[in-house]
């Protein structure tokens, strides 16, 4: 089983399983700070922006060109934002570690 860990914003260290959900449903089912999902997971809040720790980003990808226009209107978005809803943890992320930007 697949798993994630989460550098929160207040910097705590949360490592969680993963059964091929989302990084955005991971997380709000484990209470981790800093990752809201209000919108359900269909990439139209950004209330679930990460920052991808920079030996993952090939793995994972860049951000979508909607993911873009979602994450250029947040204050701390760089090339390695992404949407945790968009990215689905599979056993080619086991061990992934992202930052949680949180609002």
């Amino acid at each position: 089983m697949p798993h994630v860990t989460y550098i929160t914003p207040s910097n705590e260290t949360i490592t969680l399983n993963a059964d091929e959900k989302n990084l955005m449903q991971i997380a709000v089912e484990n209470g981790v700070e800093g990752i809201d999902g209000d919108c359900g997971g269909i990439c139209s809040c950004a209330t679930c922006h990460v920052q991808i720790e920079p030996e993952w980003i090939e793995k994972t990808g860049t951000a979508s060109d909607e993911e873009a226009g979602l994450l250029e209107f947040e204050d701390h978005a760089n090339e390695r934002s992404r949407l945790g809803c968009q990215i689905l943890l599979t056993e080619t992320l086991d061990g992934l570690v992202v930052r949680v930007i949180g609002r």
